[in-house]
């Protein structure tokens, strides 16, 4: 069973499109209205098994303070600002859209961030600070950041976003976080790294594929009304994408040693659109899945950019610096 799933989550570049395209296909077919009931089911299962292996306590360890400071100020003064720009620019008459382009700009930081740094060779330790700090900021501002920049065309009860919020977020980082210390007690920490960590990351992406595919598949006869409304998400996902790549490779070059600049740039980049995705579809009624089409196309500019990236990143910062191994003793004349 597990080596099907673990060959899926290596695999997202093709599994995420091949999953859009049957629920595409599936709602085309058959009204699939049915698979609402379905939504708050993959969301727990998309959402808590990352939690299980959040390490949380990494948060209180010292040092890369600058590229901490530096990514957050770019999470949070920088990136909802350009999704909003661009979606003003692009969806003006259809604030729903505009809600998920804000939606995929708000909240930083996902397992993947951590994934990919280790990838590209970057400080994973820093990534997982990135990840703890911007999921928890993130969680908590994108309500404010939604009054404050979509109150006026978005209909949006404060307090069901942030109920959602704490059910999607903070309810399952507090059961993972519980998971996480029982099984290491029982268990010990090494066979927990080795055995079950691997294991809960699977799970989450199996949540969201069913959230893709339900995405999709409420959509379907609306996306085949207007094909070329793909290409019109597809643009500005693409260019918000482009600055966040360019703007934070600029700051990680000029400010910050190697490894803490490829941490950085996935700790922008990477959004956790998992999380995104549930907040469009559970706090926003049926306007949510305008904004849930958005979310989910993102995962193929993402998962897709962030492959690219890694091949690119020897050039970008130059090779690992080579380890030090202190001055060599000189031979003895004779």
């Amino acid at each position: 069973m597990w080596k099907p799933l673990l060959l899926i989550s290596k695999n997202l570049v093709l599994a995420i499109p091949t999953v859009m395209v049957l629920g595409f296909a599936s709602g085309l077919m058959v009204n699939m209205v049915w698979l609402k009931s379905l939504i708050v089911p993959f969301t727990f299962l998309m959402v808590y098994p990352m939690m299980v292996t959040l390490k949380i306590r990494e948060v209180f360890t010292g040092g890369d303070v600058r590229a901490q400071v530096i990514t957050q100020l770019v999470n949070f003064a920088v990136v909802p600002f350009l999704a909003f720009g661009v979606g003003w620019l692009f969806f003006r008459e259809q604030p729903y859209m505009m809600l998920g382009l804000l939606l995929a700009g708000l909240v930083p930081t996902s397992g993947m961030t951590i994934s990919w740094t280790g990838f590209a060779k970057g400080n994973v330790a820093a990534a997982v600070k990135m990840t703890v700090i911007g999921l928890t900021l993130g969680s908590l501002l994108t309500p404010v950041y939604i009054k404050i920049l979509l109150s006026a065309t978005v209909e949006m009860d404060m307090g069901t976003v942030f109920t959602q919020i704490g059910l999607i977020v903070f309810l399952p980082m507090a059961l993972g976080y519980v998971t996480q210390r029982t099984l290491i007690s029982q268990y010990g920490q090494k066979t927990f790294t080795e055995r079950f960590a691997p294991r809960f990351p699977v799970l989450s992406t199996l949540g969201v594929l069913g959230i893709v595919f339900i995405a999709l598949a409420l959509k379907a006869r609306t996306i085949m009304a207007s094909p070329q409304m793909l290409l019109q998400i597809l643009v500005p996902l693409a260019i918000v994408y482009g600055v966040n790549y360019a703007l934070s490779t600029a700051l990680g070059r000029y400010l910050l040693p190697r490894g803490d600049a490829i941490a950085m740039v996935y700790g922008t980049v990477m959004r956790n659109l998992s999380i995104a995705l549930a907040v469009a579809i559970n706090a926003f009624g049926a306007n949510g899945s305008d904004a849930a089409l958005v979310v989910a196309l993102a995962y193929i500019i993402q998962v897709q950019s962030a492959a690219w990236y890694v091949k690119y990143t020897g050039r970008i910062f130059g090779p690992i610096p080579a380890v030090a191994t202190g001055p060599q003793p000189q031979p003895v004349g004779k």
